[in-house]
């Protein structure tokens, strides 16, 4: 515990984007069968952690908007991680938010993950990775995604995780009204009541779903400067009843030089992206002041290669 006690622990938690979500069906667990591509980006939170003498965990953050209470998921990630390992140690954790809440960027899902690799570390646990993406699993399904992050497959309900090898070096530009943020649950529950009559019993047809998104899923992506869609299921619910996600995405799709854009996950952030870094940076200053007066926060951000990184 001295050694342990010196121990300060910076971890970089970084946003995701969807570059496919569909949604297979509703399984007879409550849950959706998925067929997702998830990429991390360099837009992120910092979370740093220390142990404290007093054997709890204590979470503090520079976002007024956050509950630091026991319904936080970095303090269900720190609780489930003591529990499963049987220890007492406790921790001061401080949380750096720049992730948007509520906006299809899974922020609260990648800080769960960066706690349960930061505390896995900051502890000595030496818990592998399959253990830490089983704990991730119980407490969300983006969640296991984070653990080793950067592009990857995902099915199930995400927990299902298959790594791909890219070496897309695309810009993005993110667009969200700071006004506005979506209920993922909720979006899901409306998708499910319009689109899932009844449950999905028919397996043959999720792993005709999953082989192609395997052969195909990446080929999408090789846009060589012509334009393509992404499709995003959930974008079926959003956009029709959320005036600030169909005006994003109309702003997207009139940029030069746009290869493809879309809403991340259950929104409302919308994306577009551009062959590189550079041309996104371009149309991000041209269009700078625009989406500011529509009232958007926006951002241009890279893909990574890995997530959760300690720094």
């Amino acid at each position: 515990m001295q050694d342990l006690a010196k121990k300060k622990i910076n971890i970089k938690s970084p946003a995701k984007i969807n570059l496919h979500l569909e949604i297979i069906g509703k399984r007879e667990d409550g849950f959706h069968e998925l067929a997702m591509i998830m990429q991390n980006i360099d837009l992120a939170d910092y979370l740093e952690f220390e142990i404290n003498n007093e054997g709890l965990i204590k979470l503090e953050s520079d976002c007024k908007d956050l509950s630091l209470s026991d319904d936080n998921l970095i303090v269900k990630s720190a609780n489930l991680l003591r529990k499963k390992s049987n220890i007492d140690y406790g921790a001061n954790i401080f949380l750096r938010k720049n992730i948007p809440i509520g906006a299809g960027l899974a922020g609260g899902s990648s800080n769960a993950a960066a706690t349960l690799i930061g505390l896995n570390n900051l502890w000595d646990l030496k818990l592998d990775q399959e253990t830490l993406c089983s704990l991730a699993s119980t407490l969300g399904s983006d969640i296991p995604f984070f653990i080793n992050g950067g592009i990857q497959l995902c099915f199930g309900r995400g927990e299902i995780l298959e790594k791909l090898d890219s070496t897309h070096e695309y810009g993005a530009i993110l667009l969200k009204n700071p006004n506005v943020s979506v209920s993922t649950a909720e979006t899901y529950k409306k998708y499910s009541s319009k689109f899932c009559g009844q449950y999905l019993t028919d397996r043959k047809m999720i792993e005709n779903i999953r082989k192609n998104l395997r052969d195909n899923g990446l080929k999408n992506l090789n846009f060589d400067n012509q334009y393509l869609s992404i499709k995003n299921d959930l974008q079926l619910v959003v956009e029709n009843e959320n005036d600030s996600v169909k005006q994003a995405l109309y702003l997207l799709s009139k940029l030069e030089n746009c290869l493809t854009f879309s809403m991340s996950g259950s929104g409302p952030t919308c994306f577009a992206l551009f062959k590189d870094i550079e041309t996104a940076k371009k149309e991000l200053i041209a269009n700078y002041k625009l989406f500011r007066n529509k009232g958007y926060d926006s951002w241009v951000c890279t893909f990574l290669e890995k997530g959760i990184t300690f720094i």
